[in-house]
């Protein structure tokens, strides 16, 4: 099973989101490979906004600091029922294309054997939670080196992709293709190319897609003559035909 996400490493819901998908893949016993795609919740989004998160927000959304307080007491309650500390009073402003080039890199070095496959996914935990617990700036190149080097991988090529625009283009094609599958907002899950689950779900939401996406891989059940002996099995494999 293979499950793409589309999210953004400073969007509340998406850590939650993550957590919520991981509980129903343990529950269900299901192995799958999550493949972690790039979405900017605000491309326009600085590294050097001084202004605290419920500031941004309230500005954001016209509905002044003290909205802002409350939207984010309300999702650090929800995150702190999955076992996630967040402490948005910390938040840094971040422009988050370079964590997601990162995490481009990831998977691509991941793909090639070059680093264990799982690096793409503790990179993108380590980044949640730098923003989300740590009040890191996942926006910095010192930090997001750290960050990335901390998971496993090479500081040379991080260093190399900062230092470019290596990966800029298939983080805006990642963003095109969840507009093309319809996601209005992140986070967005796609299970085997064919079930979509939208926003941050209750486990149950995710357990049935699961369920789903199971059932539609289940073998066909196969109908064949009582006469026919098995060294007479009339089909062609990988090694030839049995004549």
């Amino acid at each position: 099973m293979r499950i793409d996400v589309w999210s953004d490493v400073v969007c509340p819901w998406c850590y939650i989101g993550k957590r919520r998908l991981e509980q129903a893949l343990t529950e269900s016993g299901d192995q799958a490979e999550v493949v972690w795609h790039s979405f900017q919740l605000d491309p326009s989004s600085t590294n050097d906004d001084a202004r605290d998160l419920a500031t941004r927000l309230g500005e954001k959304y016209g509905r002044g600091r003290e909205w802002g307080l409350q939207a984010n007491a309300h999702v650090t309650e929800i995150a702190s029922e999955l076992g996630l500390d967040y402490h948005l009073e910390d938040a840094k402003s971040a422009n988050t294309v370079d964590a997601h080039r990162l995490l481009h890199l990831a998977r691509e070095l991941a793909e090639a054997g070059e680093v264990p496959a799982e690096t793409q996914g503790r990179l993108k935990e380590r980044l949640l939670k730098a923003y989300f617990s740590d009040g890191l700036p996942v926006g910095d190149h010192a930090t997001l080196t750290e960050l990335a080097t901390e998971v496993g991988l090479p500081a040379e090529r991080v260093r190399e992709v900062l230092a470019g625009t290596t990966y800029t283009e298939d983080v805006a094609a990642d963003q095109q293709q969840a507009l093309a599958y319809g996601a209005n907002g992140v986070p967005f899950f796609v299970i085997d190319e064919k079930y979509g689950v939208s926003g941050a779900q209750p486990v149950e939401v995710f357990q049935e897609a699961l369920r789903r996406a199971n059932a539609d891989r289940k073998p066909v059940t196969l109908i064949t003559s009582a006469s026919t002996a098995a060294q007479d099995d009339p089909t062609c494999g990988p090694d030839g035909c049995a004549i």
